[in-house]
């Protein structure tokens, strides 16, 4: 289909920006304190956009607005996030989490705006919903497992609300990165304050033995974003997002091949099958 070519490069640095999206997620579920991982990763991205705070112009108007619903939606995502890798493994709430996001999204589109799947959609929305099944059911069903299983899908409904409010937010800009680097710095702050309080006496210790690794994990979050955002910006959004989307396969490899989690190859396989699942979801007409 016309419009829909994608070059090399952008293909190439779009699977590394899934790969890096993967990779800090396993720092963060490896770390002994992932509430500590969470909020230095988080940190460091506020850190490396401070300097354009101070070189762009201020955001004005209902752009505050936005950032202001971003930075709420990113306090209780980092929440969960946290709280997600503390109760689960990677390789099941990682592609929950990450799965049923762009899943809400086509089936609210559906639902409440008319924009209905087509065929190869409909078959992407089914693939992606057993493989989604499946990944909730390789457990053991210990009743923590069973709480990071429902925590993975609340932060899957915080990442709909956060690309929501981001997506409005960037686009009431003439320049995306005036909302971009006040979101980042506008989303570390309040997690950093309340992890700060939450772990007051024994965080000096987690960010000994795991700061360093949660600093490594913040660079690729901002790396890996700026990715996204670059690719978005030369090649079809739904392109894009089909490609991310592999991150799911990669948090699985992670989980089953580096961090030796239980049910990995069967993990392994239902998330090739969701990142199969979603890339038809969100690919247009042929």
């Amino acid at each position: 289909m016309p419009g829909f070519a994608i070059d090399g490069l952008t293909i190439a640095l779009v699977l590394l920006a899934a790969l890096l999206h993967a990779s800090w997620n396993g720092l963060a579920r490896a770390s002994g304190d992932p509430l500590v991982n969470v909020a230095v990763v988080t940190t460091t991205g506020g850190v490396i956009a401070l300097p354009f705070l101070f070189l762009l112009p201020l955001p004005t108007g209902e752009t505050w607005g936005w950032l202001a619903a971003s930075a709420v939606v990113h306090f209780v995502y980092q929440l969960g996030l946290a709280r997600m890798y503390r109760l689960g493994e990677l390789s099941q709430v990682y592609p929950i989490a990450r799965g049923l996001a762009p899943l809400g999204v086509a089936m609210l589109g559906a639902l409440f705006a008319g924009q209905w799947l087509l065929p190869h959609q409909s078959a992407g929305l089914v693939v992606a919903a057993v493989a989604i099944i499946a990944l909730g059911r390789s457990s053991t069903g210990a009743p923590a497992t069973r709480s990071a299983v429902f925590t993975a899908v609340g932060v899957a409904v915080l990442i709909v609300l956060y690309t929501y409010s981001d997506g409005r937010g960037v686009r009431s800009v003439d320049r995306p990165e005036r909302f971009i680097a006040w979101s980042f710095f506008l989303g570390c702050v309040p997690f950093a304050i309340y992890t700060a309080w939450a772990r007051r006496g024994v965080g000096r210790e987690a960010l000994r033995r795991d700061g360093l690794r949660a600093v490594g994990g913040g660079v690729m979050a901002t790396i890996g974003y700026g990715i996204v955002l670059w690719a978005m910006s030369r090649a079809p959004f739904a392109l894009v997002s089909s490609l991310r989307e592999s991150s799911v396969l990669f948090a699985a490899a992670i989980g089953a091949g580096i961090l030796r989690e239980s049910f990995g190859r069967r993990r392994l396989l239902a998330a090739g099958l969701l990142a199969l699942g979603l890339a038809l979801v969100q690919l247009g007409p042929f």
